[in-house]
């Protein structure tokens, strides 16, 4: 995720191909069954499935495949106990990875994650050696085309609902919030009819990297593809200001 193309990626995730929707889909299916476990079915009484939801129509995950992951969830005392891992480490030139994982199954998950970054010739760290250099922010993407206010009139909006700061690009503003208040304006946009084409807690690198060898950024690409490749695999967070998800 390039630091100065967040919705320019974006629109190219959600033009990838039904493969890889799937691969969407199965991943905030998990995060629904988490939500679920942790607070129950309602997302009137939810807000963090509330906050997935919204997440899951933003890469058009159909409203009844929403429904059946929200009920299979709460109905199937059975199902997966996934827990939340995250792993910390470098890539070439020292660039900065956090993973973030939902799994059954730690001891494959830890496997696979240090085999993709072994072969991309980076390497796993231990907890905190990179994560100092990241912020957590709540990030909410509008694309101007789609938004009919003004960038004043939706800095109100997103102010007044506690958001921390708005900034304008060439064809999408970026919102910032701090992690406990996103849900707040997340709400407090939708119920402005503010269209998102994104809305999540994610991390944002404090510096970017720029990878100038080629055999770097070809070992980079190796260790991002390899995480994206796996089904435990929910988030990648990065400073390199290259790539292209």
């Amino acid at each position: 995720m390039s630091g100065h193309s967040k919705f320019a990626n974006i629109k190219h995730k959600k033009e990838k191909n039904d493969a890889a929707k799937g691969k969407i889909f199965t991943r905030i299916g998990r995060e629904i069954a988490v939500a679920v476990k942790e607070g129950g079915a309602d997302p009137n009484n939810n807000s963090k499935l509330r906050d997935i939801i919204a997440k899951a129509k933003s890469n058009n995950m159909p409203n009844d495949t929403i429904d059946r992951s929200i009920k299979k969830a709460a109905g199937d005392a059975n199902a997966a106990n996934y827990e939340n891992l995250v792993y910390e480490g470098y890539g070439p030139s020292g660039t900065a990875i956090i993973v973030s994982t939902l799994t059954d199954n730690k001891n494959r998950t830890a496997g696979n994650v240090r085999a993709a970054f072994t072969k991309g010739g980076g390497n796993v760290g231990t907890t905190g050696c990179v994560s100092f250099m990241f912020d957590e922010k709540g990030q909410i993407i509008v694309d101007k085309e789609e938004c009919e206010m003004e960038a004043d009139e939706l800095m109100m909006v997103a102010l007044d609902a506690g958001a921390e700061d708005l900034s304008e690009e060439e064809d999408s503003f970026e919102i910032l919030t701090a992690p406990d208040d996103f849900t707040a304006v997340r709400e407090a946009l939708e119920a402005a009819g503010i269209p998102m084409v994104s809305a999540e807690v994610t991390q944002i690198p404090q510096t970017w990297v720029d990878l100038t060898d080629a055999e770097d950024i070809k070992k980079m690409q190796r260790i991002l593809d390899l995480l994206d490749d796996d089904d435990d695999v929910q988030e990648v967070y990065h400073n390199w200001s290259g790539a292209e998800d």
